[in-house]
């Protein structure tokens, strides 16, 4: 994956590193740059179980290090994110001044980040499918609401009153995108927080609350000159995208919303929203995004056989409830609820023509999905040589996003196809046996 190729500053930033934490922190690795920026690499044969690297708790930077006059007149709303984003933003006001100056000057630029809060509206508009579109406009909102409740407090010292939005961004997203929860809570690692992504990789940061340090170990072995990795989260490239502002080709952790609604103008809406509340509650799904009530999210459905892990059974239990036509069927669902675990229309429907119609709703709704999803990919922009490599980039990531989407979309269709097959060919064979009869 990697260039490694080196810069002075990465040249001095480990020495520097292990001169503040006064203990050696890692010998077999160095910092190069890949195409994801700095990175790390084996400096030496590294085997399986190898503790890479070992950074104390003394040079991690967390909200402990906010300066005590500026902790004093942050508002209590004020959040870990943003108290290190402050952080990083007196630090870099303070040059080479700062104790810090090594470890800042190695952090992502503007031009750097490919986060889609620093995507214009014309790059936006190519995801717009995309439920990363909106988390986008949701995030950016969520951070002008908190620049607004810190800027009170930054006016009070000269050094900190010029800085911008867009500073304070790019310190939000360098938190968002470098920072790991341990049980300390949220900081930020420097040298670690250098390793980029693989989503197989077993490694992940390890902290030792009785040694007082974090570590990595090697989950394979490399070769003197590989890129060592570590794994961020079983994280989609939505999330990859918008938290982190880079894409993997092909994510194996890929998902899609599906959204589905009650017609306001179906005579039993009332009726079925009340029963809705069994359903299981959604408040956010599995990395973090919120999603609406009527919001499902599926993954990709990998076997072909009507069973596989990726079509939640809550989506299919309001494909049911939806197709209910009379109020004596709500009220069959909420019985046979009632005497199971208490979770509507888990279980197939008794009536095949009405668990047919059901299944068939989705699948169509899915079939029309994909449609847009095809023409959102088709309509991406040629690659031209007019292109800067920053559009060339993120329309590739925009790529990636769609098409990741899209696979999983595929398989859902191909899933319900399958199982609307098998209770057709049920429903004519029980039809021909009545007719024997």
């Amino acid at each position: 994956m990697g260039l490694n190729t080196s810069d002075e500053e990465s040249d001095e930033f480990l020495p520097w590193l292990e001169r503040k934490a006064r203990t050696k922190i890692s010998s077999m690795l160095s910092i190069g740059k890949s195409a994801y920026g700095r990175s790390l690499f084996a400096s030496e044969n590294i085997r399986t179980g190898d503790c890479i690297l070992k950074v104390p708790y003394s040079v991690e930077i967390t909200p402990d290090n906010l300066l005590p006059k500026i902790r004093a007149i942050l508002s209590d709303k004020i959040g870990t994110v943003s108290k290190l984003a402050i952080i990083l933003l007196f630090e870099r006001k303070m040059g080479q001044s700062s104790g810090w100056a090594p470890y800042i000057c190695c952090l992502p630029q503007h031009g750097e980040i490919h986060s889609t809060i620093f995507w214009s509206e014309y790059e936006l508009n190519m995801i717009c499918q995309s439920s990363v579109y909106q988390e986008t406009v949701n995030q950016k909102a969520k951070i002008e609401k908190d620049f607004a409740a810190v800027v009170p407090a930054l006016q009070q010292f000269p050094d900190l009153e010029s800085i911008t939005l867009q500073d304070f961004m790019c310190a939000y997203f360098s938190v968002t995108s470098r920072a790991w929860e341990s049980t300390k809570g949220l900081s930020l690692i420097p040298f670690t927080d250098f390793m980029n992504h693989d989503g197989v990789s077993k490694s992940i940061v390890l902290f030792d609350d009785d040694k007082m340090f974090s570590e990595v170990i090697a989950d394979r072995n490399y070769a003197p000159g590989e890129e060592v990795l570590i794994n961020y989260g079983k994280f989609p490239n939505a999330m990859l995208l918008l938290d982190f502002g880079f894409t993997v080709p092909y994510n194996i952790h890929d998902q899609v919303q599906i959204q589905l609604s009650i017609p306001h103008d179906d005579n039993l809406r009332e009726m079925k929203l009340e029963l809705l509340q069994h359903l299981t509650p959604k408040i956010k799904d599995a990395v973090g995004f919120n999603c609406p009530e009527d919001t499902f999210i599926i993954k990709e459905v990998r076997s072909p056989r009507g069973k596989g892990k990726g079509l939640p059974q809550a989506l299919r239990a309001f494909a049911r409830l939806l197709c209910c036509n009379s109020s004596q069927e709500l009220s069959d669902l909420a019985m046979e609820s009632a005497q199971i675990d208490g979770r509507l229309a888990r279980r197939p429907l008794k009536d095949s023509r009405r668990e047919f119609k059901a299944h068939k709703m989705l699948s169509s709704h899915i079939t029309q999905l994909m449609q847009k999803y095809d023409t959102a990919i088709k309509s991406l922009p040629v690659n031209s040589p007019s292109m800067s490599n920053t559009f060339t980039l993120r329309r590739q990531m925009a790529h990636d996003l769609l098409t990741g989407e899209l696979r999983v979309l595929k398989s859902a269709s191909i899933w319900l196809n399958n199982y609307c097959a098998v209770l057709k060919s049920t429903s004519n064979c029980r039809s021909q046996w009545k007719n024997r009869i």
